[in-house]
């Protein structure tokens, strides 16, 4: 019976030239066997845990880019909320003669408002936010939801003083009202 190599050099499937070389490699490769020489096998095994161990070093990779990315989105998006905020519920129209002082990026700056509106700084009604090198002023509401933001917008936000307007002709001005006084 004829070999393999036979067979497809009669039916003109190989030439005499792939087969010698065939023959060639296969001798080649027992010879190393048997010289102790490290076979195929074990460089493809190689190769293959080579490329593995890099596909996990890229993924690793790939991800803390990823979530490098979407953390100077979220910081962008962010900025831009503020922005809007500020610019939609700024107090416009407040120029006047009174004269209020507040640092802005290490430096002192003067902002010429009214005396409605110096009041209501002073009083923690209005704050003061900057963004950009521009100052703004809304309510203290507004500053607040901003605060949840970024606390550094906010410039100047006094605390809130509450001042009772008491009658001085009031004749029970210094009678105070029981907590559990029942009518």
């Amino acid at each position: 019976m004829a070999s393999l190599q036979d067979q497809l050099l009669k039916a003109g499937l190989t030439t005499k030239q792939k087969s010698r070389q065939a023959n060639t490699d296969k001798r080649k490769k027992n010879k190393q066997q048997r010289s102790g020489v490290v076979h195929e096998a074990s460089l493809q095994e190689q190769v293959k845990k080579d490329l593995t161990i890099s596909k996990q070093e890229k993924l690793v990779k790939d991800l803390a880019l990823n979530e490098d990315k979407k953390k100077q989105l979220a910081d962008k998006e962010k900025h831009l909320r503020i922005l809007q905020i500020l610019q939609h519920h700024q107090i416009k129209n407040v120029n006047g003669d009174s004269e209020y002082n507040y640092t802005f990026s290490n430096a002192i700056k003067k902002l010429f408002v009214n005396s409605v509106t110096h009041r209501a700084l002073v009083n923690g009604q209005l704050a003061l936010c900057g963004l950009e090198e521009v100052t703004y002023i809304v309510t203290a509401e507004t500053a607040g939801k901003l605060a949840t933001l970024n606390e550094s917008v906010i410039l100047v936000q006094n605390d809130k003083i509450v001042t009772e307007d008491v009658d001085e002709d009031d004749p029970y001005a210094d009678f105070q009202i029981p907590d559990d006084m029942v009518w």
